[in-house]
């Protein structure tokens, strides 16, 4: 097999007087800093496929294209967390247009034979009764199962002390990855028809986090901490806020409390959608910050910074909408984020992947407008 060539950068790192690790800490902590962070969360698969840019510099995933444009570094890790061993992802089934997978999380899903980027249409889910619970938990979510055993020394040399770039730690997610194995409608009649059922997942997925936690944490030197939920979509959360304060809260508080004891103060869930309802319990939980922050399903980051001042931390936040309208309304946007740039605890980029429908040359137009507004000075 032919050795893929090394990733050649199209543009030079963003100018700075302090490492990466430094300037991301002293950003999301209101301290003064050199230059914003710059990141991005990413593109659409179809952008590899269809983006000159991309095709012609052999450019084929999201780590690739970090690499290319020359991002600050940011770096995550963690252990198995979610159920081990997964389901067998396999073809069940076709029609003239789609396959029926079976995916890791034992759904069976419908998805499109060309291969674009959408999300699929769920048909089935392995989990419907208390009965197939106690069965799934019993094969796939053991504590005792050697693949949950962290090799710390392994982690510790590939991330050192001394590293000069912001490392987190994951903690997994509480209710979205349920809502991945119930199905969104699935979930729903769950946690009404088997609340005990439902409540029992959410522990056991809580003390799979914490096990990854308490590996890791008293080794290790973390700058944050990520999880992801994805329960909002643009009329608000799929849970409702009672569920979401009596049953997910509590364990947000326990991995919260483990974090804050190992010294870590900035935790961030990623979860789309209008997440309003839900904020004032994040924050309650330690949940502190947001990403990617989708402008459209929620609000201009401004709104929400205004609200919770520097109790809130967003990163993200940049309307893939108005990037896809080309330069000028992609200046008066970025526009807006200046003063909150300028305040910390923020740092803009695409509220969600780049979807293809943004030109390469207007995305590069954006990056270059972005160290110019938030770069050295």
């Amino acid at each position: 097999m032919k050795a893929k060539k090394p990733i050649v950068p199209c543009r030079p790192k963003w100018k700075g007087t302090m490492t990466d690790r430094a300037r991301f800490n002293a950003q999301m902590h209101y301290r003064p800093f050199d230059r914003c962070f710059n990141m991005e969360f990413g593109y659409w698969e179809e952008n590899f496929r269809e983006w000159d840019l991309f095709v012609e510099n052999g450019i084929t995933n999201n780590v690739e294209a970090d690499l290319f444009f020359n991002f600050d570094v940011i770096r995550m890790t963690g252990g198995v967390w979610w159920m081990n061993p997964p389901f067998e992802t396999r073809v069940v089934g076709e029609t003239e247009t789609t396959r029926i997978l079976q995916n890791a999380d034992g759904l069976l899903a419908e998805v499109p034979k060309d291969g674009h980027d959408t999300i699929p249409h769920y048909l089935k889910s392995s989990v419907t009764t208390p009965e197939d619970w106690k069965r799934v938990k019993e094969e796939r979510f053991r504590l005792d199962d050697p693949q949950r055993k962290i090799d710390v020394e392994a982690v510790r040399k590939a991330h050192p002390p001394t590293r000069d770039y912001p490392l987190g730690i994951w903690t997994g997610s509480m209710i979205g990855k349920i809502r991945d194995m119930l199905t969104f409608e699935g979930l729903a009649y769950a946690c009404y028809d088997y609340p005990e059922m439902v409540e029992d997942m959410v522990e056991t997925t809580c003390r799979m986090v914490e096990n990854v936690l308490d590996q890791l944490l008293p080794h290790m030197d973390f700058d944050y901490a990520a999880g992801w939920e994805d329960i909002c979509f643009k009329n608000g959360p799929i849970v409702s806020v009672d569920f979401f304060k009596s049953v997910v809260v509590p364990r947000y508080k326990r991995i919260g409390k483990r974090l804050k004891a190992a010294g870590i103060d900035l935790w961030y869930v990623d979860c789309d959608g209008d997440v309003r309802p839900l904020l004032p319990y994040f924050l309650e939980s330690g949940i502190n910050c947001l990403f990617p922050f989708e402008v459209n399903g929620c609000a201009h980051p401004a709104e929400l910074l205004r609200d919770y001042g520097k109790e809130l931390r967003i990163m993200g936040g940049v309307d893939k909408i108005e990037l896809a309208k080309g330069p000028a309304a992609i200046k008066r946007y970025l526009e807006t984020l200046v003063p909150l740039v300028e305040r910390g605890g923020y740092i803009p980029f695409c509220d969600h992947r780049c979807p293809p429908n943004v030109k390469p040359a207007d995305y590069l137009y954006y990056l270059d407008l972005k160290e110019q507004m938030f770069g050295l000075r």
